[in-house]
């Protein structure tokens, strides 16, 4: 969560950041970070089953672990906030590259233990 407090710092409106890593690797964890580094206090919950959560139009937290492919993210309006003043984070971005904007921001996560994990970023 401190990593994600920090690197918060570097974002701006309209990035979008793919976040990388294996079920259990601290995804949705690195994004409560991220709100916190963002000065936002709503309580961050997967959006597992949203597909993605607003959060006052400052963060946009995406899942798409359950979808097939772009088509259905776009057919769900999800797309749409990538273009907005919002940072788009994007858990399982794998699943809809086909329609993801160009420049967007990795972050990887890699759980070496239960309570270590390595993050790399690009």
């Amino acid at each position: 969560m401190a990593f994600a407090k920090e690197y918060a710092k570097s974002l701006k409106k309209g990035d979008v950041v793919l976040l990388r890593g294996e079920m259990g690797a601290g995804k949705t964890v690195f994004v409560k970070g991220l709100a916190q580094g963002l000065g936002i206090e709503d309580e961050i919950t997967s959006p597992t089953y949203a597909y993605m959560n607003d959060y006052d139009g400052k963060l946009y937290h995406y899942d798409c672990y359950r979808l097939r492919d772009g088509a259905q993210a776009e057919a769900l309006g999800l797309c749409d906030y990538f273009y907005a003043d919002g940072i788009c984070v994007i858990e399982w971005p794998q699943n809809i590259e086909d329609v993801l904007p160009q420049n967007c921001k990795v972050v990887e996560i890699r759980k070496l233990d239960a309570n270590k994990r390595e993050i790399l970023r690009e």
